[in-house]
């Protein structure tokens, strides 16, 4: 498809509706507002991938490299179609073809920053003055495939504090909390990019994945290589159909099976509540206590049906031994561990548990701080982290928008706004030129500040008349999240 039709259709017109004499828009990309009680910071993620997928790669791919009067043709039977008979024109299209490049910068700050809200990440603006139009012809496109990844990334760096933290408090092996929240959501979000982004935005701060697309796209977009460091990685895992096939009967038989023949070593996780979770920890387990011990690896019991925190934690209010003690209690029971300086209670490392269903960050504390009180450390469970996360969330969790802050008319600069007497505020926009400072540890906004002034700041061009400028890395990314969030665990 022809990318200038990545758009809202009311887009297609903007360009006759802007003042006569119009040369330059100058837009910005900024959350303006927290729906999550806690967070007044959000990971900026995603950008790079926008304008080497779309920008570049789909243009050229798409428009620049197939011929004008095919693609105007395309263009004009799709909007004479959809809007009727108008008078939107195909020339700027030609024009625009002609050129050979989209004549726009982007200027941003790096990928992996926490930013306030309400301070723009990015801007951006035409380079040429027949192209004003584009600017904002552009919003549709990119806030469809940015502000997910932020969002992602956001929510994620909020489980690693947790985990972090508790950690800290409890374990003797910090290191732990890489592995310690796995991305379990692909199957639930909306569609393959959505997965894929989504993922990448949970590896920034973890390294756990089921969503292997991810793996490759920072490979293609963030100059990732696999060969040469660990960008995403999971375990041999069984899931309710292999152990639905095996019987109720031979469920026993089936996680012996499983342990000491098909997995003789390293970790392998089992769906554990297929029928009977209770009797799979009290009864088959201990009576493979000695296969289990005598593997090389790890044996993950892995329940996704009930109350998280209550079956790892243990329930008070439970009807039976089993449902008061919870997983962790029971395989410390059969199987035993070590107690580390920190005085708190580590499962061997031949057994473990994961559960992976309907996680959420008050959720993922309540399992951390129950886990503390029982005298066991945090990282005796692995949390899988699903769509029940990431997908629940929308623009409007930070209030993502793109809005132009100035313009130019006939030579002549005006700084724009937006504040609605309907709004709480959210709505109201910066107002002209922006530029944006690094001051005790965080990003501030200044607007309404001059062009020799806009040069100068934390915005650099990453982006610029067709040509990628600044081309980051994952791990330079990662350095970046990890920084931050040390530093919001600290303070």
């Amino acid at each position: 498809m022809n990318p200038l039709l990545y758009t809202d259709g009311y887009k297609v017109d903007h360009r006759r509706q802007y003042p006569e004499g119009t040369t330059l828009v100058y837009s910005n990309w900024t959350p303006r507002k927290s729906r999550i009680s806690g967070i007044d910071k959000v990971v900026f993620f995603g950008l790079q991938y926008f304008i080497k997928k779309y920008i570049i790669q789909d243009f050229q791919n798409n428009f620049f490299n197939q011929p004008k009067e095919q693609v105007c043709k395309k263009y004009s039977r799709r909007i004479n179609n959809y809007l009727g008979e108008n008078a939107v024109g195909v020339k700027h299209i030609e024009a625009l073809h002609d050129l050979g490049y989209i004549p726009m910068v982007i200027k941003a700050l790096p990928e992996g920053a926490s930013v306030p809200i309400r301070v723009p990440m990015f801007t951006m603006y035409n380079t040429l003055p027949d192209f004003f139009w584009l600017t904002n012809y552009f919003e549709t496109l990119l806030s469809t495939t940015v502000w997910m990844p932020c969002n992602s990334a956001t929510v994620a760096k909020e489980y690693r504090k947790i985990l972090d933290q508790y950690a800290k408090e409890t374990s003797s092996m910090p290191e732990f909390v890489d592995w310690q929240g796995h991305d379990f959501s692909m199957r639930g979000m909306a569609g393959l990019e959505a997965a894929m982004m989504s993922s990448a935005g949970h590896l920034l701060s973890f390294t756990g994945t089921d969503t292997i697309p991810s793996i490759d796209f920072f490979e293609e977009y963030y100059n990732a290589n696999s060969d040469k460091e660990l960008i995403g990685g999971s375990v041999a895992a069984t899931e309710h159909s292999v152990m639905c096939m095996g019987t109720n009967s031979g469920e026993e038989e089936t996680f012996k099976r499983l342990i000491t023949e098909v997995y003789p070593k390293g970790v392998v996780s089992v769906v554990s509540d297929t029928w009977d979770l209770w009797k799979v920890l009290t009864e088959y387990l201990p009576n493979l206590k000695e296969e289990v011990l005598a593997r090389d690896g790890k044996l993950v019991i892995r329940p996704d049906s009930g109350d998280p925190v209550d079956i790892i934690c243990g329930n008070t209010h439970g009807k039976t031994s089993e449902e008061t003690k919870g997983v962790v209690e029971l395989l410390w029971e059969t199987f035993g561990g070590s107690i580390n300086k920190k005085g708190y209670k580590e499962l061997t490392s031949h057994i473990g548990a994961i559960y992976g269903d309907s996680i959420t960050l008050d959720r993922a504390k309540q399992i951390c701080e129950r886990l503390k009180e029982k005298g066991f450390a945090s990282t005796n469970v692995v949390l899988g982290i699903g769509s029940f996360t990431y997908q629940y969330n929308t623009r409007d969790t930070f209030g993502f928008a793109m809005k132009a802050t100035y313009g130019e008319v006939n030579g002549n600069g005006r700084e724009i706004f937006k504040d609605p007497i309907t709004d709480d505020g959210t709505k109201k926009s910066a107002k002209g030129l922006l530029k944006i400072t690094f001051e005790d540890g965080a990003y501030k906004l200044h607007d309404q500040v001059s062009w020799e002034e806009e040069k100068k700041g934390e915005l650099k061009e990453v982006f610029k008349n067709g040509k990628l400028l600044k081309d980051i890395t994952l791990k330079e990314i990662r350095s970046q999240i990890r920084r931050n969030t040390l530093q919001e665990i600290e303070s």
